[in-house]
């Protein structure tokens, strides 16, 4: 008996339920694929709704188990502060509290250290202004940090300073509270006594008659006496240019407080854009010398020292020879405190002898 078989049956029987394979097999991809897009679009939204939480004021530990919570992650700057009793907490974040943000986002937090130092320095015999720069300079490095974002200093040297005649040279600390190795919990006034230099010492007067005008006022510079000049036209027998009159004399002794009058004549002659003049200056006056520089600055940007000394202030006067549009700069302490044009108006002296 043979068995009869319907290929086209069978081939279509076959076509049939591949296609229906296939349909479903396509059908299960796309359908995976939509559930994965869901879940990717799902999961970005649900990571933008991540919020900043608020940690200013937390200590750090708090700080980044609370980050922690949100997926969030640390980014930490430390600052010396102004007292030791916030060490260890966040200053500062950024991004601000209530901000969305993505999960795995860097969150910046400024974390304190406390006080840069804990004791007071030794600041006995050292010159208070050099003591002052120091402090300033610290302070201004570190970059403190308070609520009102005002900066003030750990310590500040308390004005006015209290003065007294000592052997020790003028600006010398002799004495200072709160005293070495005091503990530091938070902005300190330092007091400190310093000393005038000797009273009524004696000096000898450096003898200037007939100095010219760099020479003299090199010779100021490395004694350092109290000075005042006039000028006045050359006369008959005198030097032009040169210091023509000293009271007191040189070769005497005096008071070092004492203010050595010079005068000096003018020089015979000017060229067209010259001028001969005095700079003067009215200075507060200083309880002790404090040093002072006289540069001139040339059209060119040239600058050259007229004069350096040790001054106690009051009226300043300093003889000068520069061209028309010179400047003069007058420093203390290597801080601008006046600067000036040489002009052609100053009020000339009469040149030539008479």
């Amino acid at each position: 008996m043979g068995i009869n078989l319907d290929l086209d049956a069978i081939e279509g029987y076959v076509a049939n339920h591949l296609r229906l394979f296939l349909s479903m097999a396509a059908g299960l991809l796309v359908l995976v694929g939509i559930v994965a897009v869901s879940v990717f679009f799902i999961y970005v939204r649900g990571a933008e709704q991540t919020m900043v939480p608020d940690v200013q004021g937390h200590e750090l530990t708090s700080a980044l188990l609370e980050l922690q919570a949100k997926e969030l992650y640390p980014r930490l700057h430390l600052r010396f502060t102004q007292t030791s009793s916030d060490k260890g907490l966040v200053l500062e974040q950024n991004p601000l509290p209530g901000t969305i943000v993505k999960a795995g986002r860097r969150i910046q937090l400024v974390v304190s250290q406390g006080v840069m130092i804990n004791t007071i320095e030794n600041y006995l015999g050292r010159n208070v202004d050099e003591v002052r720069i120091d402090l300033q300079a610290m302070f201004a490095a570190q970059g403190t940090w308070s609520p009102s974002a005002s900066v003030l200093q750990l310590i500040t040297i308390k004005d006015p300073l209290m003065y007294e005649y000592s052997a020790e040279s003028p600006g010398t600390i002799l004495q200072q509270r709160p005293e070495p190795g005091t503990a530091i919990s938070g902005p300190t006034m330092l007091e400190l006594v310093v000393s005038r230099g000797p009273e009524d010492t004696m000096v000898d007067m450096p003898k200037l008659l007939g100095l010219g005008l760099e020479e003299v006022l090199a010779e100021i510079g490395r004694t350092g006496i109290d000075f005042e000049f006039s000028l006045r036209p050359v006369r008959a027998g005198e030097a032009p240019g040169t210091v023509v009159a000293q009271t007191p004399p040189g070769n005497t002794q005096a008071a070092s407080s004492t203010r050595v009058a010079l005068t000096m004549a003018a020089p015979e002659t000017l060229a067209e854009n010259e001028v001969f003049g005095l700079f003067e200056y009215e200075m507060a006056k200083n309880p002790y010398p404090l040093i002072i520089r006289l540069d001139c600055i040339q059209g060119g940007g040239e600058r050259r020292q007229l004069l350096s000394v040790q001054y106690a202030g009051g009226r300043l006067s300093v003889p000068y020879h520069q061209n028309v549009g010179a400047v003069l700069v007058l420093s203390m302490l290597n801080r601008e405190i006046h600067r000036e044009a040489v002009s052609n108006q100053v009020e000339s002296l009469p040149m030539g002898r008479f």
